[in-house]
């Protein structure tokens, strides 16, 4: 038995009940269409709440400012399109955040070869800081225009703590 699997057979339960609402009542028709209308909404919005839920990296903007912790790096081929997987900290208020994430970004060579040197730099003990920020483009509804949720990434060393003076 999987971690999913009571998660299943609630959601089986609920469409039951649902069929059974549609046939054996004597409900308005706009009231049976609603009455599907919400179920099928309540699917959606549990899948996509659960993605985060079940560990897969998000596919969500990276964070303004994170701190790297591991990149992998899947190439595309003939089969697949190639991603890159980073696995980052938030940096909120100059700390950082109290859990990593994981965030899978679209295969870019440019970002492949910044991510390579980053982990590098991690490999030998050198903190690597990183800054997310939206690809400048036409102003609109970013769903309307394909590619509108690309950010520019840069990752560079973490500058090393000013100490007060004495």
């Amino acid at each position: 038995m999987t971690a999913t699997d009571p998660l299943l057979w609630a959601f089986v339960a609920l469409a039951f009940l649902l069929l059974l609402a549609l046939l054996a009542s004597s409900w308005p028709g706009w009231g049976k269409a609603l009455l599907v209308a919400a179920v099928t909404a309540l699917y959606f919005g549990a899948d996509h709440a659960l993605e985060d839920v079940w560990g897969w990296p998000s596919t969500r903007a990276l964070p303004e400012r994170f701190v790297l912790l591991a990149a992998v790096i899947e190439e595309p081929s003939s089969t697949r399109e190639g991603a890159l997987f980073v696995w980052v900290n938030a940096l909120e208020d100059g700390k950082p955040a109290a859990r990593p994430r994981a965030f899978r970004l679209p295969y870019r060579k440019d970002l492949h070869a910044m991510l390579d040197e980053g982990m590098k730099k991690v490999r030998q003990g050198i903190t690597q800081m990183g800054s997310a920020e939206p690809k400048s483009g036409p102003e609109g509804l970013s769903w309307l225009r394909p590619g509108a949720t690309e950010q520019d990434v840069k990752v560079r060393d973490l500058p090393a703590p000013q100490l007060p003076e004495k």
